[in-house]
């Protein structure tokens, strides 16, 4: 019986098909299949999304704390590159699965964990989200606050004056998030130009202010040696690839929406690494022409800006406002939603898991992740890279090499169907995160394999795809060619409204 259609690569359900599936417990309609009317997404709407997310403060300072230790500035712009290129290939493979079948990350970890096995990689990208959620939220809240008291003298008196900016701007990011990906969409779009023409005008300033560079462009690294340089630039490495391992997950969110492969590969490949690099580089050349221009280094562009007239400190602000909501929605909020959303698909909406979302994130703290930078490299990002490199590896494994990009979409939503494995659990996928995760942490209590916890995810990633292909070997979920074609309508063409019906009719 054919249940699906497939497009010019784009698979979607029968309608027929859809409408049985609505009583399903696994089925609501955040979490269903895409239609082709709904994969709208252009070129132009990735390369916003990337652009207006990598345009924030965390990626102005990221290179600071390199530099910090001891690294020059070509080597701290070297590792930010390589770093965003690495985690781009895990980013572009998750991508095609979004794309070609038109489902959220909770329905992909379906695959490869089962109905109910899907929470745990689902929660777990939740947590972290919740977490950078949190981050984002503190960081533009800390950076209103301060760009309020240098243009209001009064303000620092006000009693808890940066809870109160914490709690409207947490309102304000939740309240955004909750109308849903549309929003997000569309704030992309308005925020990447924006953000983009202000680094501009900032470097611009910085150069002809300061008549040049400044020093720290010309400053040697401080390692005396290349083992010395590689004992910081691997730990630095895996900070870098972890900060955007979780869009590599739940970048199926996204690319859900994609008008085609080629639409959302080139323009995430050119914009993610690209985006990184450049505004990296911007963030060291300005704070180097601020030792000539101030007499000192300011990394933080909120310091940098209290130090200007009350006009440019408000259009600064809301700059600083659209960068750390763009990042926040877009990044933080859509996968932990979506987990939510997953557990109860009958009852429970996009916007009720965004609010949970931003609860959530109040209980992580961030205000201590964020009170250092041990803390949030080596801490946060480094722990949070180990668990998330063995997801990615799976994922990857199940779909690429297991699978060879076939599947049957409505027994994704089929609670006793081909993806129910054993009372809703994959076992296998379980044993091989638990294995990805495990064999990287032996490096944090056997010295001589220490390098094996500074580069967690990577590890991580490749001993989870060794051990899943492994135990996925002769599985049953696996549909064959002649399966997959035996459940699939070919069309070379983007069917209309009297297509699709003629394809109904075949599958009757």
């Amino acid at each position: 019986m054919k249940t699906q259609i497939e497009t010019n690569g784009i698979v979607t359900l029968d309608p027929e098909v859809s409408q049985q599936m609505e009583n399903s417990p696994l089925w609501n309609e955040d979490l269903r299949p895409t239609t082709t009317e709904e994969h709208s997404w252009k070129g132009i709407n990735f390369a916003a999304l990337w652009v207006g997310m990598c345009l924030c403060i965390p990626t102005y300072t990221m290179a600071s704390g390199m530099i910090s230790l001891g690294m020059n500035w070509y080597q701290a712009i070297f590792t930010i590159f390589l770093g965003n290129v690495i985690v781009l290939i895990p980013i572009l493979l998750n991508s095609h699965a979004g794309t070609k079948f038109g489902i959220p990350y909770p329905v992909f970890a379906r695959l490869w964990f089962g109905s109910k096995g899907a929470h745990i990689p689902a929660m777990a990208r939740a947590i972290v989200g919740a977490g950078w959620f949190g981050i984002n939220t503190w960081i533009g809240a800390g950076a209103i606050d301060t760009l309020l008291s240098a243009s209001f003298s009064f303000w620092q008196s006000v009693p808890f004056h940066t809870a109160i900016v914490f709690a409207l701007f947490w309102v304000l990011n939740v309240g955004i998030a909750y109308k849903g990906p549309e929003a997000i969409k569309l704030l992309s779009i308005i925020a990447a130009p924006i953000l983009a023409l202000s680094a501009v005008i900032l470097l611009v300033w910085a150069f002809t202010s300061a008549g040049g560079w400044g020093p720290m462009l010309s400053a040697p690294s401080k390692f005396s040696s290349t083992g010395e340089f590689l004992k910081y630039f691997f730990p630095s490495l895996t900070g870098v690839i972890a900060f955007w391992a979780t869009m590599a997950l739940n970048i199926p969110d996204f690319c859900r929406y994609a008008k085609s492969q080629k639409a959302q590969a080139v323009a995430q490949s050119l914009s993610l690494p690209f985006t990184m690099g450049v505004f990296s580089f911007i963030g060291i050349a300005v704070t180097s022409t601020t030792l000539v221009i101030f007499g000192e280094a300011l990394w933080d562009p909120v310091l940098l800006l209290a130090k200007f007239p009350p006009f440019i400190i408000f259009l600064g602000t809301i700059v600083i406002v659209i960068s750390s909501i763009t990042i926040n929605v877009g990044a933080n909020v859509v996968a932990p939603a979506r987990a939510v959303e997953n557990l109860y698909p009958q009852r429970l909406t996009f916007a009720m898991g965004a609010v949970i979302t931003g609860l959530f994130a109040l209980l992580m703290q961030p205000w201590y992740i964020m009170s250092n930078f041990g803390n949030y490299i080596f801490g946060w990002l480094g722990t949070y890279g180990a668990l998330l490199g063995p997801i990615d590896g799976i994922a990857i494994a199940d779909y690429w090499l297991v699978r060879r990009r076939r599947m049957a979409l409505k027994e994704l939503y089929t609670l006793d169907g081909r993806y129910n494995y054993t009372s809703g659990f994959n076992m296998n996928g379980v044993y091989a995160l638990l294995i990805g995760v495990a064999i990287p942490i032996l490096g944090l209590f056997i010295p001589s394999l220490r390098f094996m916890w500074d580069n967690a995810w990577t590890f991580g990633l490749f001993i989870s795809i060794f051990a899943y292909v492994y135990l996925m070997r002769n599985d049953k979920s696996v549909l064959s060619k002649e399966e997959y074609e035996a459940i699939t309508v070919f069309s070379d063409d983007t069917p209309t409204s009297s297509s699709t019906s003629d394809a109904g009719a075949a599958i009757k």
